[in-house]
């Protein structure tokens, strides 16, 4: 039984990520969004969505949340960081002239118009393939260069490239998703990709956050 909350920290897509969890749990598993420390202790699984501004949602965790806490409970369970809830775990975002970030992983947000021509849009919007460069429990029944939805203007850079578990091309090759120990982060919107993003998250609450 899986008991999987969403954090609510004012930036993120919550209804149609909760729409979508309830979609893949079983019946005896809940999913709940809170900021709740005490809600987000006792959960199995960490849900962590995001959009908008970098700096906006980094004073937003601090308004709803304790970082350091946060920072804590994030190693302690499996945990799925959506979109900006990807970003906002690197160290540092190039976004708003500079903000700060989470840094749980080592490595900076670095935006597209400093890697692509103008010939492309800017943001990366719509499906494009997401290309599997490590085996994770998360890709289970899921083929390699599989399509899903994106929506962003930024891309993560971790340090450590063993942590990178897909790429996608828009313009350059950039990293589309990331693991670390029990964490997994994902550029693309699981929510909105369809019958794969409902196959992502089940994967996630089915994973016990050991590689």
């Amino acid at each position: 039984m899986a008991e999987v909350v969403i954090i609510d920290y004012g930036m993120g897509n919550l209804h149609s990520v909760y729409k979508s969890l309830v979609k893949v749990i079983d019946k005896k598993s809940k999913v709940k969004i809170s900021n709740s420390l005490a809600d987000i202790k006792n959960s199995s699984h960490i849900v962590f969505p995001g959009q908008g501004a970098a700096s906006e949602c980094m004073n937003n965790i601090k308004k709803y949340l304790d970082i350091g806490e946060l920072q804590e409970v994030i190693k302690q369970k499996p945990f799925l960081g959506i979109c900006m809830g990807l970003q906002v775990l690197m160290s540092e975002s190039d976004e708003n002239e500079g903000t700060e970030c989470l840094d749980i992983i080592d490595g900076n947000v670095t935006s597209f118009k400093n890697h692509i021509g103008g010939s492309l849009k800017i943001p990366h919007m719509g499906w494009n393939k997401v290309c599997q460069s490590q085996n994770h429990p998360i890709w289970s029944d899921i083929q390699d260069n599989s399509f899903f939805y994106f929506v962003h203007s930024y891309f993560v850079q971790p340090t450590n490239i063993k942590e990178i578990i897909s790429t996608t091309e828009y313009g350059t090759k950039f990293t589309s998703a990331v693991s670390s120990s029990n964490l997994i982060a994902v550029q693309f919107h699981p929510e909105k990709s369809s019958n794969l993003g409902l196959r992502l998250l089940n994967n996630f609450i089915k994973w016990n956050g050991v590689i």
